[in-house]
């Protein structure tokens, strides 16, 4: 009886220290691969270009990084990217004004600020 109760504690404390990590700093972040869903990589970059094309280029890089972190669904993915894709269209015709409309439109369309 008594072997047990030294054994018990002492198996304890080895299988607890066992547990313990080396204090070698934090660990590294995980690469983008790896990286939890919901959260956005920190390789994401905002485009930065101007006018229609730059509004363009921002929404839909929202929304490629909203379906890969999964806040969206490929439906709607989709969907916003068919009407970013006709703002486009707008703008390279020249229409900087009606792109900028449209972008703004589909952005409360879905829910975006």
């Amino acid at each position: 009886m008594r072997t047990t109760s030294i054994l018990v504690p002492a198996l304890t404390a080895l299988l607890l220290a066992a547990c313990q990590t080396p204090s070698g700093g934090p660990p590294p972040a995980p690469s983008p691969e790896q990286a939890p869903t919901g959260v956005t990589p920190n390789t994401f970059r905002m485009p930065t270009g101007t006018g229609c094309s730059g509004e363009v280029d921002r929404f839909q890089a929202v929304m490629d990084n909203d379906l890969q972190t999964g806040h969206t669904t490929k439906g709607v993915h989709t969907r916003v990217s068919a009407e970013i894709d006709t703002a486009r269209k707008s703008c390279a015709a020249g229409n900087d004004g009606g792109a900028i409309s449209q972008i703004r439109a589909t952005r409360t369309k879905f829910g975006y600020p």
